[in-house]
């Protein structure tokens, strides 16, 4: 009797020497630290788990009894820590369950509810010795949960988990309290059960404010997110509380108080981009421009920055295996390095800061002509095509008083496209030109896309030499631009597309108000042009066609006064100059792309004169 008794002893205390030399082989492996590759890493991972399955199945091989139930428990709890970190989380789900029938003599029950489940198994176990094996097995259910997005559950189970914050917290019942870690009769968990709780406590907060931000109910969040905040975590999750905070205070109409928020996260975590990201849309909300363009800048340098590697001695379980859900990814998004910048370049430009805006342009397409493409790191909307990159790279150039090289970046768009232009289009729905589907509809969108960033470079040509007072190659080629957008026809011929200023903000704005917004810049550029070489009459035509086209232009409305005044309609040309002066319906700075913005580099009229000669012409009629 007493040598059936020697024998399985002896095996468990082997077993329990297998348990701690694969536990300590793992931490010596985190401890030596060295930068190990995505593939490396699976492949240590794949093998440890299959080192404790191994274990796991000499284990089980005998009957289960108490003498070994504590070594059983803590192998399963290493191998399902395997799993977990591999999200094979079905696979480790099972085997704790089947952990807990076998070793608490449980009935069968595939169709019983987990919560249930583990209330029976919490209840079995009361205060025997194998309550704190049982709790520690608990946290990985509560892990598998919270990776899995199952919030219901761990909501409906906030009991437990009290009273497992406590047990774990002050050590109660826990086999190794009383002894050392190195103790050879002791089996060692690969997971420090109070670290993994509390990395489980924070994670959980973060995860229900996410899901309750995203469902509006952020009064609701802000409470726990903010308790949060003074509980032991690493930085980046803290930091994350405060962003979280701030986020549903931005939501709460407090953008004060979530700025306070985005920078308590930053003093946190320095590489906490979102509140960066976050910071800059409150700036941009509040009007502050100067502070959304610093913000701008500083997000753009963090992204840039290269991506730290897993730091060694980091815990088995990380943030990022916990935290994926879709609410959180959603608030946690990030537009890419170089959608920041391009952003950065025409806040720049459109705010004054034009030689600044020019340098970051630059920066952009050399970026984007260069292999590397690090920082790009998120699904953020994408950037304009490279073509349209290329154009208000040259408006801004121009803008910048530097023609030349604005006519250079335009004949690499010219020279890169002319080969793709249609001899015409033809459009059979106009209403509907950005709404197509199918192959067809496709290959019409990108011969009308060709088409206009053709235009549009010889629109900039044109305000080149209009800028060097080069009169006849600015008509040639605001001709050229003309003549390319009447290739456009529409099968409705009575199709007039109308120009509505609020439709054209940013990338709502349609094709065909593109085109005839361009069309009616180049009569402008043209009429002007014409006025300087007096040709007068034709100046006349194409300054009122500008009109007609774009009403609100205030370049071919001034223009168009001039060449009035000198025909001797002098009353008419002071009724167009004060209409053109009353104009309140232009578009905000930033509603159109920089290369369809009336140029400010040509030849302007002193508006101060235009009102003296008003003033001595005497009394307008109303117009």
């Amino acid at each position: 009797m007493s040598d059936k008794m020697h024998q399985p002893r002896s095996l468990i205390d082997r077993w329990i020497k297998d348990n701690n030399s694969l536990v300590e082989k793992w931490k010596q492996q985190e401890r030596s630290g060295g930068s190990l590759s995505r593939d490396q890493n699976q492949s240590f991972l794949r093998g440890y788990s299959t080192d404790f399955h191994k274990l796991l199945k000499k284990v089980q091989g005998i009957p289960p009894h108490a003498d070994h139930a504590q070594l059983e428990l803590t192998v399963v709890n290493n191998a399902c820590v395997f799993l977990a970190v591999q999200c094979q989380f079905s696979e480790a789900e099972l085997l704790l369950r089947r952990a807990m029938e076998r070793v608490l003599q449980l009935k069968d029950d595939p169709v019983s509810d987990p919560l249930v489940f583990w209330k029976t198994v919490l209840k079995s176990v009361g205060n025997s010795s194998l309550n704190s094996f049982v709790q520690h097995l608990l946290c990985l259910q509560w892990v598998i949960w919270l990776a899995t997005c199952q919030m219901k559950f761990i909501q409906e189970f906030q009991d437990e988990w009290s009273a497992l914050l406590e047990v774990v917290s002050n050590g109660v019942g826990d086999h190794r309290s009383d002894r050392t870690e190195n103790s050879s009769d002791t089996p060692l968990l690969v997971t420090d059960p109070r670290r993994l709780l509390e990395l489980l406590q924070i994670c959980t907060v973060i995860a229900r404010g996410a899901e309750k931000l995203n469902e509006g109910q952020s009064s609701e969040a802000l409470p726990d997110l903010q308790s949060a905040s003074s509980l032991p975590a690493p930085r980046s999750l803290v930091a994350s509380t405060h962003l979280l905070s701030g986020a549903c205070l931005a939501h709460m109409s407090c953008p004060q108080m979530a700025l306070q928020c985005y920078r308590k996260a930053l003093e946190t975590d320095s590489r906490c981009v979102c509140a960066l990201y976050r910071s800059m849309l409150i700036y941009r909300q509040l009007g502050n421009t100067q502070a959304e363009i610093q913000a701008l800048r500083l997000l753009h340098s963090t992204l840039m920055l290269p991506t730290e590697s897993v730091v060694a001695g980091t815990d088995l379980v990380s943030p990022t295996l916990l935290l994926c859900s879709q609410s959180l990814n959603s608030l946690l998004l990030v537009p890419s390095a170089l959608s920041v910048l391009h952003t950065l370049a025409q806040k720049c430009v459109f705010h004054g800061r034009v030689s600044e805006g020019v340098e970051y342009y630059l920066d952009l397409l050399a970026s984007l002509h260069s292999e590397d493409q690090h920082g790009v790191h998120s699904e953020a909307p994408s950037l304009p095509r490279l073509p349209e990159l290329y154009l208000e790279a040259g408006a801004a150039l121009l803008m910048a008083r530097r023609p030349t090289d604005c006519m250079a970046v335009c004949d690499e768009v010219i020279s890169t496209t002319l080969e793709l232009l249609p001899e015409k289009l033809v459009l059979d729905n106009p209403e509907k030109s950005e709404t197509s589907t199918g192959d067809a509809g496709i290959e019409r969108d990108d011969r009308m896309a060709t088409l206009l960033w053709v235009g549009a470079a010889y629109l900039l040509l044109g305000h080149c030499h209009t800028y060097l007072k080069d009169w006849k190659q600015a008509v040639t080629h605001y001709t050229r631009c003309i003549n390319l957008l009447v290739k456009v026809r529409f099968k409705k011929r009575d199709f007039q597309p109308q120009i509505l200023i609020a439709d054209m903000a940013g990338k709502q704005a349609t094709d065909l108000c593109v085109l005839q917004r361009m069309k009616g810049l180049s009569l402008a550029g043209r009429g002007i042009c014409f006025s300087h070489t007096d040709q007068i009459k034709d100046a006349l035509r194409d300054l009122q066609l500008s009109l007609h086209t774009i009403p609100d232009c205030v370049s071919a409305g001034l223009w168009c006064g001039e060449v009035m005044w000198r025909l001797g309609r002098r009353r008419e040309a002071a009724a167009c100059w004060e209409k053109t002066w009353s104009f309140n319906t232009q578009p905000s700075v930033e509603s159109l792309s920089l290369y369809l913005q009336e140029p400010q580099t040509g030849p302007l009229l002193d508006s101060l004169e235009l009102q003296h000669r008003i003033k001595e012409l005497g009394p307008v009629v109303s117009s």
